[in-house]
């Protein structure tokens, strides 16, 4: 953080110090480091540094720090800070699984998200020892994400006060897809197309901290997996429908941000097709795939639950992009179509978007070009207000 010009404050636990010295945290952060409430007394410390941040961060949050913070124990300086915040806070758990899964941390964690902090759900993977499972620390990349995704919202919830107000999608199970699906023609090649998956991770990324539980079902990304997120990999569209799908049954909110392939081959070669001697080109026979978000939305899962789809559209001579995005909405039956004017290649890869978020109501907004995350917390604006 202190890298891309934050002013960061280090407050280590006296067990973080048997890890990483005192030292090494002062020459990082630029300050001094303490982890009690007795050095630097005349500033206050315990007091000030909850007060004058912007967001506090506990990485790792361990099952004792985050029961102390549950329950308002405040024996050393970093659980003063916690008590003294009145800003957003963030909890990375770290710790083995059976930790995670034990029915006091859970109730912890619970605690504390009722109160408005934002606790990231571990991931899974290798611990300590030959341990692997969830409760690993996400990446440090992933969490710098979040943490600048929070900020740039502005508050998400006090984390500390009886007034404070939850995150909008505090207790929600969402699913997001994302990327392009692949139909292949032989054990090489196959048919794609040039979605990068960047708008589906910023949408699930911007969930995740406005405390939903993600389900991200990503064909064919090699992105990062955002801080907090279960992540599902999938490569064919027919692979995309069966996790979408599963996933859907407990999900309030669906956002369809993948680019699946309208269609496949019908046979595909066991071997590399070769060239003809000849010149002459293969023939090659497709059908229909599934329309997965036609699917889901006129055979919904859950009652209330509201489903988006994504509309790449050109324009024809049949009518205009928004009048061609108008008639997808109808036919697929979902409550959001978010309307991409692709022509000439806009958008894809691109860090940037712009678009047409659609309403099944009749409503529409227009959202300027800006970052694809900025895209994505309009959209889950406009999901929050349809939730039930």
């Amino acid at each position: 953080m202190s890298e891309s010009g934050h002013d960061v404050t280090v407050v280590p636990t006296a067990s973080a110090l048997e890890f990483v010295g005192a030292a090494t945290w002062s020459a990082l952060s630029g300050k001094p480091v303490a982890s009690d409430v007795w050095a630097s007394v005349h500033e206050v410390p315990h007091v000030r540094i909850g007060q004058g941040a912007h967001l506090v961060v506990v990485a790792p949050a361990t099952a004792d720090v985050m029961a102390k913070a549950a329950h308002g124990l405040a024996d050393d300086l970093l659980t003063n800070t916690l008590l003294t915040a009145r800003c957003p806070v963030v909890f990375a758990p770290a710790m083995h699984t059976e930790m995670w899964e034990h029915p006091a941390t859970r109730a912890n964690v619970a605690t504390l998200r009722s109160r408005g902090a934002v606790v990231i759900e571990p991931d899974e993977g290798r611990l300590t020892g030959k341990d692997t499972g969830k409760g690993r620390l996400p990446d440090p990349e992933a969490l710098y994400e979040a943490c600048t995704e929070i900020l740039a919202r502005g508050r998400v919830g006090d984390a500390g006060s009886s007034e404070s107000s939850l995150p909008d999608l505090a207790g929600r199970h969402v699913v997001v897809s994302a990327g392009g699906t692949r139909e292949y023609l032989d054990p090489v090649r196959f048919l794609g197309n040039r979605s990068s998956g960047l708008q589906g991770y910023a949408l699930a990324r911007a969930a995740a901290v406005r405390g939903a539980e993600v389900t991200l079902v990503a064909a064919n990304v090699a992105l990062p997996t955002p801080a907090g997120v279960r992540l599902v990999r999938v490569e064919t569209t027919a692979e995309l429908r069966v996790a979408v799908v599963e996933a859907t049954a407990s999900a309030d909110a669906v956002v369809m941000a993948a680019a699946p392939a309208d269609f496949r081959p019908t046979r595909v070669s066991d071997a590399k097709i070769k060239k003809a001697a000849d010149g002459s080109a293969p023939t090659i026979t497709l059908t229909q795939n599934d329309d997965i978000l036609r699917e889901i939305s006129t055979t919904r899962a859950r009652a209330g639950s509201v489903i988006v789809g994504f509309a790449a559209e050109t324009g024809d001579d049949t009518g205009s992009v928004l009048d061609l995005a108008r008639a997808k909405l109808a036919r697929k039956g979902c409550d959001l179509l978010v309307v991409n004017d692709v022509s000439g290649g806009a958008v894809f890869g691109s860090p940037d978007n712009e678009a047409v978020v659609l309403g099944a109501d009749g409503g529409q907004t227009d959202v300027p070009l800006g970052s694809k995350s900025a895209l994505a917390h309009v959209i889950w604006d406009e999901v929050a207000r349809r939730l039930v």
